[in-house]
């Protein structure tokens, strides 16, 4: 191409533009401009590429697309006589929509287009991945979902739903539950109750109760895949190719199919410590919920959500329960509430501690239904020590991700070696294009249900709806179910100050008492509530933390009003209802900074 002034490669630029199709201006050296080409490459389409740093008059084309686009970067990405930007803005395309309709229009690409077996494959049955496929379904478009079960070491396995349904929140809260009627009978003579002094639980038909639950659930999303018309498999999948995976379903047949996009959702399974005798002797939560016999005393391993809640549903169903921490409780949740979660297992629940301490070794004595277990542990900087001897040993110290062998490498999709979690972009997708990653697999992302539910159909919308709506990661209510609930939303205490600073936060908290605990004189500062405000945002309310009773009821409400922008004065404005927990927001005047007791005054 010949040297010519900034007036004629104006020209020559809107001459390539005008031609159609998919053009390019690159460079060969950026990086950005490779994943534009690799976009169009794993998309199946022809682009025009004008290579800027080969050709003569380079730079004066350049200078000549700053005229016409207002872009001095590139790449500089033109579809269908349509300028659609550098490389975010060709990726947001791609996400929201507008990219595929583009191409749509011009028809000797669709003429090229790559036939693909379905126009979407989601890999995993959970709460994220029933989302996408139902919505992408919806939407018209032709969607498989796989999803497979490796049992445990133990042989546990379950069927289509995920943890949440199967080994997570629904088995967790009935559970949960069965321990607040115990504590209810505790209180209800002294509402002049009368009945005998002893009441026997029976783990047998609390559990076959659960389970019959949880399959009526697993019957209830095969018919609504039924309904939707996703196919379903119940298989394991691998990746071979960009576009192609290897389906190897229950009975070893193997099948390969194609689809133009993915969604990674495969959740995550309990992590095993590693040392002697634990995936022979030990189980996790994906045992604990089917288990057929009742696990007798037991040690809980870990300072999880999932440690504390089974350890307290455990201990008020009459069993004896010892955690063993290895530093602090509730990592990435306001300490303050962390800690008085943990004073109240053990002043109420009769729950014992073993801080700093790990186990190093499990050792069967007895077998049985539950047998007899022998533990030895160590400090964190100590020798091995003999711990004490339990029916149970229960593991519950983090999850890791489902992506280890299903063929990630062979796309190129980059893990996190450490963790196996998968790094995405504000709309999930990875650094591949076409596979995007929902719920607990992301990195750096909440692993709750209604995150990824909500990430799956917004996901969903935004590759065939047209939608540019993103899941918001910020604002999210959740409660854990330990004997005294906990819920909260936004920032903790420690995450306001590091982001905010400490002057900039005004923190408002009180004890309180619940009515129904008058009667069985139950001690007036178990109860607790707090709200981190930013002074310099009108007071906006940045943190909300509740430790009693019903505390996802309470969350749930004060979430929505977070979301709409809750400040202290909207608060102080609000009239409570009497005589409930919650009223106390309305009525919160002590701050942290004047160091005034926070103790229950009256009703």
């Amino acid at each position: 191409m010949a040297p010519v002034d900034r007036s004629k490669a104006r020209v020559v630029v809107e001459r390539k533009v005008s031609a159609g199709g998919v053009v390019i201006f690159s460079k060969s050296f950026c990086p950005f401009c490779t994943q534009v080409k690799d976009l169009f490459k794993d998309l199946g389409v022809h682009y025009e590429v004008v290579e800027l740093d080969k050709i003569e008059n380079g730079s004066t084309l350049q200078e000549a697309l700053l005229d016409v686009t207002g872009q001095k970067t590139v790449p500089n990405v033109f579809v269908n006589k349509t300028h659609v930007g550098g490389c975010d803005s060709t990726f947001q395309a791609r996400a929201n929509g507008r990219l595929a309709r583009l191409l749509a229009e011009v028809p000797q690409l669709a003429d090229q287009s790559t036939s693909y077996d379905y126009d979407l494959i989601v890999v995993g049955g959970g709460s994220g991945g029933l989302a996408a496929s139902k919505e992408a379904s919806t939407l018209g478009k032709k969607v498989l979902m796989l999803d497979f079960v490796v049992p445990t070491p133990l042989g546990a396995t379950w069927g289509l739903g995920g943890t949440c349904v199967n080994v997570g929140c629904i088995p967790k809260k009935l559970m949960h539950q069965a321990a607040l009627l115990a504590h209810g009978m505790d209180d209800a003579r002294s509402f002049g109750w009368e009945f005998g002094d002893q009441a026997k639980h029976n783990w047998e038909t609390m559990k076959n109760g659960i389970q019959d639950y949880i399959h009526s659930l697993n019957f209830g999303y095969r018919v609504a895949l039924r309904t939707k018309t996703v196919t379903y498999d119940n298989a394991l999948a691998k990746f071979i190719g960009p576009h192609t995976i290897k389906a190897t379903n229950t009975q070893g047949v193997e099948s390969t199919l194609t689809a133009e996009t993915f969604v990674l959702a495969m959740g995550e399974r309990p992590r095993y410590i590693g040392i002697p005798g634990d995936k022979e002797y030990c189980i996790t939560s994906d045992d604990l919920f089917s288990l057929s016999y009742c696990p007798g005393e037991t040690l809980v391993v870990g300072a999880s959500y999932v440690a504390l809640e089974c350890a307290g549903f455990l201990a008020r169903l009459g069993l004896s329960v010892t955690v063993m921490i290895r530093s602090i409780l509730l990592r990435g949740f306001d300490q303050q509430l962390a800690n008085l979660i943990g004073d109240y297992m053990v002043d109420h629940c009769g729950i014992k501690f073993i801080r700093q301490f790990v186990p190093t070794k499990v050792e069967q004595i007895e077998a049985g239904t539950p047998g007899r277990l022998r533990v030895f542990g160590k400090a964190t900087e100590g020798e091995e020590t003999y711990m004490g001897e339990f029916n149970t040993v229960l593991f519950a110290i983090g999850r890791d991700a489902c992506t280890r062998n299903i063929g990630l490498d062979t796309v190129g999709i980059k893990v996190n070696a450490k963790t196996g979690k998968i790094p995405v972009d504000e709309y999930e997708r990875t650094n591949v294009p076409h596979v995007y990653a929902i719920g607990d697999i992301q990195e750096g992302r909440l692993e709750l249900t209604p995150v990824a539910i909500q990430a799956g159909v917004l996901l969903a919308q935004r590759l065939y709806g047209g939608s540019t709506v993103k899941c918001d990661y910020l604002t999210v209510p959740t409660t854990v179910f330990t004997p005294l609930e906990y819920g909260c939303c936004g920032l903790s205490e420690e995450r306001a100050v590091t982001m905010y600073g400490e002057d900039n936060l005004e923190v408002y908290h009180s004890n309180f008492k619940p009515l129904e605990w008058v009667l069985p004189q139950r001690e007036p500062t178990q109860c607790y509530a707090k709200i981190i405000c930013h002074m310099q945002d009108d007071e906006r309310v940045v943190g909300f933390h509740f430790l009693g009773p019903n505390a996802g009821e309470v969350t749930q409400g004060f979430a929505v009003a977070m979301k709409c922008g809750l400040t202290k004065t909207t608060l102080d404005s609000t009239i409570g209802i009497h005589p409930t927990c919650a009223e106390i927001f309305t009525t919160l005047s002590v701050t942290k900074r004047s160091g005034h007791t926070t103790e229950v005054t009256g009703c």
